[in-house]
């Protein structure tokens, strides 16, 4: 069993946040798994500035990965500001990063991507509580926001509370079920957390339908159908 490598692909996607968090100046937030599995190495979507409701979609023309639209409305001086921060939280400098989102939310506080990555930078500095409002912030302004959820049950679960982090997943399965990279960590929560293998089992052949290029999921799948009583 690879338990310590799926504990690795839980948590091991904020780096990649950055970049996706970055592009909400497109009206364009690319949504890829808190893993290490290549879902998006290098899209190039192009969308247009409309003004609809929150939606996720897959990319065209053979890319792996998927898109997520809303209209976010940002200001030059807020784009600049959070551009920079995001460059200060791949840095390492998440205090000084802070300090400029805290900026943005002022002037910007519709926009969901400065409290996603506001909230890693609190997580980064040990600060969970204001971490987890900014989640709910994001998540109150978009409901079941395929990015946010999927950071806000990957607090949850380093937190312990592993019931409601299977809540997050599934209510955002259920609003958006064609984002993939949850169904990969609920698959993990319920395998290495929840002693629920048969959960498990569904959740990362849902994934691998949609993603068969992720050859360690389809370990994961050989092992749980090896286990006894299968």
């Amino acid at each position: 069993m690879q338990g310590n490598n799926k504990e690795l692909v839980g948590l091991s996607g904020v780096k990649r946040m950055f970049i996706w968090l970055s592009m909400v100046t497109l009206a364009v937030v690319l949504a890829g798994c808190a893993a290490k599995a290549k879902i998006s190495e290098n899209p190039t979507p192009h969308a247009t500035v409309m003004d609809l409701g929150p939606s996720v979609a897959q990319l065209e023309n053979g890319q792996q990965g998927f898109v997520i639209r809303e209209n976010p409305n940002m200001d030059s001086e807020s784009r600049s500001e959070f551009e920079r921060a995001v460059s200060l939280m791949s840095e390492g400098k998440n205090d000084k990063a802070i300090e400029l989102l805290a900026k943005v939310i002022e002037r910007q506080p519709g926009v969901t991507a400065p409290y996603i990555n506001i909230a890693v930078a609190y997580m980064r500095t040990n600060k969970p509580e204001q971490a987890e409002q900014n989640l709910k912030t994001a998540l109150g302004l978009f409901p079941a926001h395929p990015v946010a959820s999927n950071e806000y049950g990957l607090f949850l679960r380093k937190a312990g509370r592993f019931k409601e982090a299977r809540e997050v997943y599934e209510k955002e399965i259920t609003r958006f079920p064609e984002y993939l990279p949850v169904h990969k960590n609920l698959g993990i929560l319920c395998d290495l957390y929840l002693n629920d293998p048969v959960c498990a089992l569904q959740q990362f052949e849902i994934y691998s339908e949609g993603m068969p290029s992720d050859p360690q999921v389809k370990t994961w799948i050989a092992e749980l159908r090896m286990r006894p009583g299968r």
